[in-house]
């Protein structure tokens, strides 16, 4: 029984630490740091906007980036239908082809796609029109 129990309080310190690295946006979207960046995986159904949002809201509250920083995807999401894996977003440019954001469901796609901060964040407004009960 000791046993059981050390093995417990070892595994519940071990996962501390990842638990303590992920954030959980507004919108009810994770994210995670990652090398050179930041991981969002999963849009809680809420599309590109939502992972916008989720980006920009850890800058804000864990990078201490404002409004007018710019916010770059590092890699994007691979093309094809239905895809949800993660996409890294960074506030570093560096190495990266900067590129304006027409289509912004494409935009997820395209290393170097940016918005600034404020802008991203305003997406979040939507998270708000849908109801806490369909997540």
């Amino acid at each position: 029984m000791r046993l059981i129990v050390q093995c417990a309080a070892f595994a519940a310190v071990m996962a501390a630490p990842a638990q303590a690295a992920t954030f959980k946006a507004e919108n009810g979207v994770r994210v995670v740091p990652v090398s050179g960046g930041f991981s969002v995986t999963g849009d809680a159904g809420l599309g590109a906007r939502g992972m916008w949002c989720a980006a920009a809201d850890y800058a804000r509250s864990r990078a201490g980036a404002g409004n007018a920083q710019r916010l770059y995807i590092a890699q994007g999401r691979t093309p094809g239908i239905g895809q949800r894996g993660a996409i890294v977003f960074t506030l570093n440019s560096a190495g990266l082809t900067p590129s304006s954001v027409t289509i912004l469901g494409a935009s997820l796609k395209k290393a170097g796609a940016n918005l600034s901060v404020g802008h991203a964040y305003g997406f979040c407004a939507d998270s708000k029109l849908v109801t806490d009960g369909d997540r």
